[in-house]
């Protein structure tokens, strides 16, 4: 009996020290922080905050019907791939950010949902993470091993800095601490400008937008806020600022940035509400049956892309961090096979390549063909 006792005191002690230690370390700075004061205010004034939280517009469960946790866990750590990463460097060129034609319009993709892009004479960086690695400790989610090409250092002064959601391969801690004297103005949704502040961003550079609205940047630029079919969160408590997709309009071009999203009828409705975009850059990877919802399958990729009525698309969030079960290069794979039927548009480039993504004379190769 009093072994029997010890042994419950010594669980019970274990469990505390536990507990104590992951609230001590969920209080370090990368965690972000709650929205507060008067944001807060406006957060509990839109329509799209239900019930202590944000919320898409259709229901959304975070795993499928025919889906159960337990089986996600068994897959995840039993069920492990051999070709989730690649078994060799991947070898890239960066382009030199820093020593661009001002007049010329370039896309440069940095792997995953990180890319550069120079429009109308304004330099865009979108949801850059150069930290090497995707989540709150740098020992997991790494990225794969000759893909994290770019540094801050690397990064030139930016008009805009956008970020379309805080989940940790999107928002890096480290990476946008580095870029803040970097950035005129930073672009996110509703509730994110919290973290953005609390990790020393003058409030006066944040613009801050909700589902449906917008910001005049001035001499005939515009950016707007639509809805995405996803979620948010750096902690336990999720949802509590907005996942967005942004459309950066310049006097004369429309560019559509998706970030994350599950396929829904938003897309329909966006490219009716904007009459289609010169070019889409939509989310292709690590994707799951279990989580369709949050996140494109590839059957339905260029679905979306021609529901907004997209010239032209570019495939991202996939290439650097494994984050689903599928083969590393799977997502470009099927795009591409799926493709040949549509023969859309479809711009594929390399992790540090530069893209004239208006030249639709050029062709793209298979690079990922070329790596085990």
């Amino acid at each position: 009996m009093e072994l029997f006792k010890n042994i419950l005191i010594a669980l019970l002690v274990f469990v505390i020290v536990f507990a104590a230690a992951i609230f001590l370390f969920m209080q370090l700075p990368q965690f972000g922080k709650e929205p507060s004061g008067k944001r807060l205010e406006r957060i509990l004034k839109s329509p799209n905050y239900q019930k202590d939280k944000f919320d898409n517009i259709n229901f959304t469960p975070q795993l499928a019907e025919d889906a159960s946790m337990p089986g996600v866990m068994f897959r995840f750590f039993f069920g492990k791939n051999k070709n989730l990463v690649p078994k060799e460097n991947l070898n890239f060129q960066k382009t030199n950010l820093k020593n661009l034609n001002p007049d010329e319009n370039i896309y440069v993709w940095m792997g995953h949902s990180s890319y550069f892009i120079q429009i109308d004479g304004k330099k865009i960086l979108v949801d850059p993470v150069f930290s090497g690695n995707a989540s709150p400790v740098n020992f997991t989610t790494k990225a794969f091993p000759g893909t994290d090409l770019y540094s801050t250092e690397d990064i030139p002064d930016l008009d805009y800095l956008i970020i379309t959601h805080d989940h940790w391969d999107h928002l890096d801690y480290k990476t946008v601490k580095k870029l803040n004297p970097k950035a005129k103005q930073v672009i996110t949704g509703l509730g994110t400008g919290e973290h953005l502040e609390y990790w020393n961003y003058d409030p006066a550079k944040i613009i801050e937008l909700d589902w449906g609205e917008n910001f005049e940047l001035g001499n005939g630029f515009k950016v707007y806020a639509e809805t995405a079919r996803h979620f948010s969160g750096r902690g336990f408590k999720r949802n509590q600022a907005i996942w967005a997709s942004f459309i950066f309009e310049t006097p004369k071009r429309k560019i559509y940035i998706g970030g994350d999203s599950g396929f829904d009828d938003h897309f329909e409705k966006i490219g009716k509400k904007f009459g289609g975009f010169d070019l889409a850059i939509l989310e292709l990877g690590q994707y799951n049956k279990d989580w369709r919802y949050i996140h494109m399958m590839p059957e339905e990729f260029l679905v979306a892309a021609k529901n907004l009525k997209a010239e032209r698309i570019i495939p991202v969030h996939n290439s650097k961090f494994a984050l689903a079960l599928h083969d590393w290069k799977e997502p470009l794979q099927k795009i591409t096979a799926l493709n040949e039927k549509e023969n859309r548009r479809l711009i594929t480039p390399k992790i540090g390549e530069k893209v004239n993504w208006e030249d639709d004379s050029k062709t793209y190769e298979q690079w990922w063909e070329a790596y085990d």
